[in-house]
C-alpha cells in the first residue's frame, strides 16, 4: 500500500478572506434561481409540459436531469418530441463539517438533447475557515434510443450519452496544494434508465445504471487528477419506488476516484424522498453519506432540493 503524504496545514490556512460573505453570495444565487423557477412553472402548458409528471427526473448535484447524485438517461423538463422544456433548481447538502450549495438550469430539446449549466459552491468549514471553492459545470446529454416510460412492452431501457465539462475557479486555493493536477476536466457517462409502471407490489418503479469516466476529485471541487492517477471507470446506480402518484422514495450509490494521496476519497450514497405537489414542481429531501472529505471522515447530513420544470 502506498504511503499517504502528510498535508502541510499551513498551506490550507494561508489564504485570505473572501471579498463577499458566503451567505450573501448564496442568497443572490438562490433568489435568481427561485425567480427562474417561478417563471418556468408559470409558463403556459402549450409551451412545453407535454410529458407525464416526474418523467424529467429531478436535478443531479452537477445540474443534469437524474437523481440527487447521479445523472439518469431522462431528458430535463417535460417537453415532448416537438417541444422545448427545461428545469431550474437549487440544492443544498450539509454534512457535519461542510456545506455544498448548487444552483443551475437545464434545457431539454425535443426530448432528445439536454444542455445544462450549474454553479457549485463548497464551504470549507473548519478545514479552511471562511473559505469556499467554486465549480462551474456545463453539461450536454443526448438520448440514443429507448423511452423509459412508453417502451413498457420492450425489455431495453432508455439510454443516453452525456458529458460534463467542469472548471474549478479556485484551483490555487486548496486543490493545487493537495496535489491535484489541473483545474479543468470532463466527465463522460453512459446512462440507462428503465421505468415499470406496473411493477412489484403494484407500484411504479424506476431503476438506473450509469457508467462514468472521470478524474474529478470530490466532483472537481478538489481539482482533477493527482499523484495516484487520472481517469477511472466508475459505476453509479439509483432505485426508486412511487409510494403514491406524487411521491417517490429510493436510494442511490456513486463510486468515486481516489487520485490524491493526501486524503482518501470515499463513495457517495443517499436515501431520498421526492414529492411533486404539482406537475411542474419537485421537492426532494435526502440523507446523504459522503464519506471522507479532505481531513474530515464520516461526513453525513441532509440534502434538500427544489426544482421547477416545464
Amino acid at each position: 500500500m502506498r504511503e499517504r503524504r502528510p498535508v502541510d496545514n499551513h498551506l490550507l490556512r494561508s489564504v485570505g478572506p473572501t471579498p463577499m460573505p458566503f451567505a450573501a453570495r448564496i442568497r443572490r444565487r438562490a433568489i435568481a434561481c427561485a425567480a427562474l423557477s417561478t417563471m418556468m412553472t408559470a409558463a403556459h402548458p402549450a409551451t412545453a409540459g407535454g410529458r407525464l409528471l416526474a418523467t424529467g427526473g429531478i436535478t443531479e448535484i452537477e445540474g443534469s436531469a437524474g437523481g440527487g447524485i447521479t445523472p439518469w438517461a431522462l431528458i430535463a423538463g417535460l417537453g415532448t418530441e416537438d417541444q422545448i422544456g427545461g428545469s431550474a433548481s437549487c440544492t443544498q447538502v450539509a454534512p457535519q463539517d461542510f456545506r455544498l450549495d448548487s444552483c443551475g438550469f437545464a434545457l431539454g430539446i425535443d426530448n432528445r438533447l439536454e444542455l445544462s449549466a450549474d454553479r457549485l459552491r463548497f464551504d470549507l468549514g473548519s478545514t479552511v475557515p471562511g473559505q469556499s471553492i467554486r465549480l462551474d459545470v456545463f453539461g450536454a446529454k443526448v438520448r440514443l434510443f429507448g423511452d423509459a416510460v412508453f417502451d413498457q412492452d420492450r425489455w431495453w431501457p432508455q439510454v443516453a450519452l452525456g458529458v460534463q465539462w467542469k472548471h474549478n475557479e479556485d484551483f490555487g486555493l486548496v486543490p493545487k496544494a493537495l496535489g491535484a493536477s489541473h483545474a479543468d476536466g470532463a466527465d463522460f457517462y453512459l446512462a440507462a434508465t428503465k421505468v415499470w409502471l406496473d411493477g412489484p407490489l403494484d407500484h411504479t418503479w424506476l431503476a438506473d445504471v450509469t457508467l462514468r469516466a472521470s478524474e474529478a476529485n470530490q466532483l472537481g471541487l478538489l481539482g482533477f487528477g493527482g499523484n495516484l492517477g487520472g481517469y477511472h471507470l466508475l459505476t453509479e446506480g439509483s432505485l426508486g419506488m412511487f409510494v403514491t402518484d406524487r411521491m417517490i422514495v429510493g436510494a442511490e450509490y456513486r463510486q468515486k476516484p481516489n487520485n490524491l494521496s493526501a486524503f482518501r476519497e470515499d463513495d457517495f450514497g443517499d436515501v431520498f424522498l421526492s414529492y411533486f405537489p404539482v406537475k411542474y414542481l419537485a421537492i426532494t429531501a435526502a440523507f446523504a453519506d459522503l464519506g471522507n472529505i479532505a481531513n474530515k471522515p464520516g461526513q453525513r447530513g441532509y440534502y434538500v432540493s427544489i426544482q421547477g420544470s416545464l
